[in-house]
């Protein structure tokens, strides 16, 4: 205001001055015309002023229409320019919301995809992941980004500005096989992301290759033995004991035990299988053991009788939930009895337990280390049998693997029965663990977590 007052009355000041120092004007009459070019003067540059307010207000507000300057400039200039400046406001606000449409439209699309995405920075930092991205992996996507397939894949693509494919094999918390595409967005998207890293899971794709071909390979070796016993038995019911009635209930006995083992393999083949397939999924459920345990102990109550085993039910009162598939849980308690009424001593007794395993509340007190250092609940069915030779341990997980085949065979064992156990075990995120000592009896311990 103090400027543009100066600026207007500067130059008729001065020269009304010189004209009085050199005896032109009156003095009186001078001072008067001082006072009225003054007035004027702060007339003009009130409206000057207020006009030039007017257009910083309407330059300010560019962007955004609902902050413009509400008046109307007295000067004839100011107007054109203040209309100029609005019009360009409500472009540049429309582009602006156009803009912010489409950075919403791209941010659905990354949002809904199906397949993990990532997107990532200059400095290959996480700018943004979808909810299949953060489904699939989790707190598990740092560890991802750190394979060094995938690391390779991403400095190719930014150094030769092409797409680049991976392929990864991700061990934890289950093994997974991921193929991975990275492609470099050059110019860069709105939030500086760099390259997009779609991860795709193939692990029931190949775990479907991996099945055919195992049950075919397994399928063929388990079951040759049995069908060529049956072979054998027909021929001689056809041959020499055709008139033989006690041969014939001798021999349709055993081809009756026959069958019966080809449909056990049969059908533990297809229940690993199908566990295999679904490994990669962790469950969704909620299981009740406290509820669980004892409907299970009562099923196995003819079998316990028909040996004259006992069996001690020890279930820790107020277990929590877990979070588990009811009915692959159920059947990994009854593949654990079911062994441990085979192979346990006759007339002897069976243990089965459940109690929660949660780390110490106290600061360096004594850790059970056989357990992750979280909450959850650890269940447990123990023998008093022969006990396993400690070599044998670490393979009685493997799919047809026996320490004793023939006895195994005898008691109507398929040799899949703890690979059912551990499959289920790493698609609940748990832990498996086998104690044996010979003359003394097997363990077998089953770590799984609380829901969350």
């Amino acid at each position: 205001m103090f400027a543009a007052l100066v600026s207007v009355a500067a130059a008729p000041a001065a020269a009304l001055v010189a004209m009085m120092a050199l005896g032109y004007a009156n003095p009186a009459a001078g001072m008067a015309a001082l006072v009225l070019i003054a007035g004027v003067a702060f007339v003009v540059a009130s409206v000057w002023a207020r006009d030039l307010d007017l257009l910083a207000a309407s330059v300010r507000s560019t962007g955004s229409p609902d902050a413009a300057p509400s008046g109307q400039p007295l000067l004839p200039g100011v107007e054109p320019l203040m209309r100029e400046v609005e019009r360009l406001s409500r472009g540049l606000a429309q582009r602006a919301a156009q803009a912010e449409r489409q950075r919403r439209a791209d941010e659905a699309v990354i949002e809904l995809l199906p397949d993990p995405l990532i997107v990532l920075g200059a400095d290959n930092e996480v700018r943004r992941a979808n909810p299949a991205a953060r489904t699939a992996f989790g707190g598990d996507l740092a560890l991802v980004l750190r394979h060094p397939a995938l690391r390779g894949a991403i400095d190719r693509a930014l150094s030769q500005n092409t797409p680049q494919n991976a392929e990864l094999v991700l061990p934890v918390p289950v093994p997974r096989e991921v193929d991975a595409r990275v492609i470099p967005m050059d110019p860069p998207v709105a939030d500086g992301g760099r390259a997009l890293v779609v991860l795709s899971d193939r692990s029931r794709e190949r775990a479907v290759e991996r099945m055919r071909a195992d049950f075919v390979a397994n399928a063929s070796h388990e079951l040759r033995t049995p069908l060529a016993s049956l072979i054998g038995f027909i021929d001689t019911l056809r041959g020499p004991a055709a008139d033989d009635p006690p041969a014939q209930q001798r021999f349709l006995g055993i081809m009756a035990e026959q069958a019966a083992r080809m449909n056990r393999l049969i059908d533990d083949l297809l229940s690993l299988s199908r566990i295999e397939l679904m490994e990669h999924q962790p469950p969704s459920g909620t299981v009740d053991l406290g509820a669980l345990l004892p409907r299970l102990a009562a099923g196995f109550e003819p079998r316990l009788g028909a040996r004259g085993n006992t069996l001690d039910l020890a279930v820790a009162p107020g277990l929590p939930p877990l979070t588990a598939d009811a009915d692959q849980i159920a059947q990994v308690v009854q593949n654990l009895l079911e062994n441990a009424v085979k192979y346990g001593r006759e007339g002897g007794a069976v243990r089965l337990s459940a109690a929660r395993a949660d780390p110490p509340a106290q600061p360096g007190a004594p850790l059970d280390r056989r357990w992750p250092a979280r909450p959850g609940v650890v269940l447990s069915v123990a023998d008093q049998g022969a006990g396993i030779p400690r070599q044998h341990l670490p393979r009685l997980t493997e799919r047809f693997y026996r320490v004793d085949t023939g006895r195994s065979r005898a008691a109507g064992g398929t040799g899949l029965g703890l690979a059912i156990v551990k499959h289920v075990v790493n698609r609940h995120r748990g832990q498996l663990l086998i104690e044996s000592e010979e003359g003394v009896g097997t363990t077998v311990s089953v770590w799984l977590p609380l829901a969350v």
